[in-house]
């Protein structure tokens, strides 16, 4: 038999039973489909990650005070409790070769309110004049904190797109907020800037942050000289590692602890931290979605069964003019394969539906790559072979005395 002759019995033999023939291909689809889609909703979510990471700047270390916990990543760090870091820190740091800009600030959650009084309870950020290029901050209106503005210890203060809307209401424009007061923790601050919005809807986007300068935070809002975060941008990639080592080293001596008594990390550490757990999530997921397949799988090597039953008569027959058992083999397999590659087929178009959907309804940016095109129809024609090896196995040792019997 050609491919030509093998195709054309096997669209032949499942048209014959259209009803049947779908509902065995449906776990297949799901499955495929499925697969598709979760994979994509990982891939998409890995990318957001990536570029939220970018996001924050370019080649930063963070230094955070606390020391990591082995074995509890970066949640055990401290943050927020431990006080290991001051303002000599920024000036050490500083004269680090390699070391392009020093960001220092101290982060604390405030009421923040409107002349109309709409309030908020957000982060208010104590930073310096380089946090906003350390950061990659963008100003849609105004100017961000100057160093003036530092030393003056200046009641300005620049807010985050969210909480521009939070406090003068969803059709404020930017422009006319410039020069606004508001009160935070019941000091008065004029509005300086106005951030361009970076997305992001977690605790830590800037979009629902106010910043407001270091001295002004340190000496008047918390009451501590002490430091939540410093940011350090290095002149180049090549340079991380070598600036990381440097800084760990320098400050350890400054401190005069045996042990650093803060963290230093990466963004390539936070990033391939992220990238394992979104690389797992997705693997879970894919799992799961491939119990359906499984599932699809016996579905067709029931329905291949039953064909082998009704057809016994047509096997005996093209038996006894000459048709081998390899010859009925490969007719039994190729509509086994058949079926799951256009079902396969059908579920990749089905997960790209649902991937862009999720994209449409804004939930997460979607990412269909190929390789889980390809992955997927080498799926498709490996469960038609492996559940449909049995049956057609089965259809090509049938006596074709005893099939030619069969009622």
């Amino acid at each position: 038999m050609t491919y030509k002759d093998i195709l054309q019995e096997a669209y032949i033999a499942l048209s014959a039973n259209k009803s049947r023939t779908f509902l065995t291909m449906l776990g297949i689809i799901i499955g495929i489909g499925s697969v598709i889609a979760m994979v994509s909703i990982g891939q998409g979510a890995q990318k957001s990650i990536e570029s939220s990471i970018e996001g924050l700047g370019s080649n930063l270390l963070t230094i955070y005070p606390g020391a990591l916990q082995p074995g509890r990543g970066i949640v055990s760090s401290g943050r927020g409790s431990a006080q290991s870091l001051k303002n000599e820190d920024v000036d050490i740091l500083s004269s680090i070769p390699g070391v392009s800009l020093v960001a220092p600030e101290l982060d604390r959650r405030f009421q923040v309110v409107s002349p109309s009084g709409n309030n908020t309870n957000t982060t208010v950020v104590g930073a310096t004049v380089d946090y906003a290029t350390a950061r990659n901050l963008n100003l849609s209106s105004g100017s961000f904190i100057s160093d003036i503005n530092d030393r003056n210890l200046g009641r300005v203060a620049v807010l985050g797109p969210t909480v521009m809307t939070d406090l003068f209401g969803e059709g404020a424009i930017p422009d006319e907020i410039i020069g606004e007061n508001v009160r935070i923790n019941g000091v008065n601050f004029k509005v300086l800037g106005i951030l361009v919005s970076k997305g992001g809807s977690s605790f830590s986007s800037t979009d629902n942050m106010v910043f407001i300068p270091l001295s002004t935070m340190q000496k008047i809002l918390a009451g501590s000289d002490f430091l939540t975060t410093i940011s350090v941008s290095v002149e180049n990639e090549e340079q991380m590692s070598e600036v990381q080592a440097i800084a760990t080293e320098v400050l350890t001596i400054k401190h005069r602890v045996d042990e650093p008594d803060f963290s230093i990390i990466s963004q390539a550490d936070i990033l391939g931290t992220l990238t394992q757990v979104t690389d797992a999530f997705t693997l879970f997921l894919a799992s799961i979605a491939g119990i359906s397949l499984f599932v699809g799988g016996i579905g067709i090597m029931n329905m291949m069964l039953t064909t082998v039953t009704e057809r016994t008569r047509e096997i005996g027959l093209r038996k006894a003019i000459g048709a081998k058992a390899h010859d009925i083999n490969i007719q039994f397999l190729g509509e086994a394969i058949m079926l799951t590659l256009t079902g396969g087929a059908l579920g990749i178009i089905l997960g790209a539906l649902v991937a862009f959907g999720v994209s449409q309804l804004g939930i997460i940016q979607t990412s269909v790559s190929l390789s889980s095109v390809l992955l997927s129809f080498g799926v498709s024609a490996t469960i038609g072979i492996i559940f449909g090896y049995y049956p057609a196995r089965r259809a090509s040792r049938m006596n074709p005395i005893e099939a030619l019997r069969y009622e």
